[in-house]
């Protein structure tokens, strides 16, 4: 007891001028990213006149929630909220499943023009989205889905750096469990949900996070395909909020804070699973 005793009460050890250098260093960097935040918070609850006048000031003078119960009454939120996360989810899902399918396939089956297939699959990486814009939505007309969820959905499941990050993990997995359940009879399917799969966990999380963030952040693509404003994802919705005198802004920092929320709970909640993925996966030395 008396040892017991004694640990707790044991004095905390002062600081090193390390830990405290780190520490405001750390403060200082969620100060510049928290900073906007707070100013489109506090931009939300100013009225229109207030929100541009100059100088500009960080608290309103006078508090009011016009800006938000505008933004509800003007633009359809409850719509905008569930096209956003129909296609963010759906997207999320073929991504997931077509990169862990490609990445060990590439990673542990040999067959004929493989490296070279790799070679264009990593091509993808070079090419910037909004070249593809053009010839990707002629296809789409062609094919009949402009203005649905799968003309939206379907461009963005070509997941060339996912498919490039599950590869190199796969790598990294020894081969030595897989030969042990050859041994024991099982197939490659098997092997693959049973072994690989499971050990791939945090990758996986990664994966689906980023893409996840990455479709409900799209803006160009949704704005491209669909005219139909019953079909508007959150950044599209909120593009439209102004009037004939112009952007208005208290509204449009609300709608954004709204657009953000979802993306900062899923962080709040998956932050383990963003860190543990991204060790994995190797991509903190990149």
């Amino acid at each position: 007891m008396s040892t017991a005793a004694q640990i707790r009460v044991r004095p905390r050890k002062p600081w090193t001028p390390g830990q405290i250098v780190l520490t405001l260093l750390g403060a200082a960097v969620s100060a510049v990213f928290l900073a906007p935040l707070a100013w489109a918070l506090s931009t939300s609850l100013k009225s229109e006149t207030e929100a541009v006048e100059v100088p500009p000031h960080w608290l309103p003078e006078e508090r009011t929630g016009q800006a938000w119960s505008a933004v509800f009454k003007s633009g359809d939120i409850t719509d905008w909220l569930v096209n956003s996360l129909v296609v963010s989810v759906c997207v999320t899902a073929v991504v997931l499943s077509v990169s862990a399918l490609a990445g060990y396939g590439f990673a542990r089956t040999e067959f004929r023009g493989k490296n070279a297939l790799l070679g264009l699959v990593m091509a993808g990486l070079m090419v910037s989205p909004a070249v593809l814009g053009v010839p990707l939505f002629t296809t789409v007309q062609q094919m009949g889905m402009v203005d649905t969820y799968w003309g939206m959905i379907l461009p963005q499941c070509a997941p060339a750096a996912m498919v490039y990050i599950l590869y190199t993990f796969f790598r990294g997995v020894p081969r030595e469990l897989e030969e042990a359940a050859f041994i024991d009879g099982a197939g490659r399917w098997r092997v693959f949900f049973t072994i690989i799969l499971p050990l791939s966990r945090p990758s996986l999380a990664a994966v689906g996070i980023f893409t996840f963030i990455s479709s409900w952040n799209n803006f160009l693509w949704p704005y491209m395909v669909t005219n139909n404003p019953d079909l508007m994802t959150m950044p599209n919705g909120i593009a439209t909020v102004m009037n004939s005198y112009g952007i208005q802004w208290a509204q449009l920092m609300a709608g954004g804070l709204l657009a953000g929320l979802p993306l900062i709970v899923v962080f709040v909640f998956f932050q383990r699973q963003i860190v543990a993925g991204i060790a994995h996966t190797g991509l903190a030395g990149q």
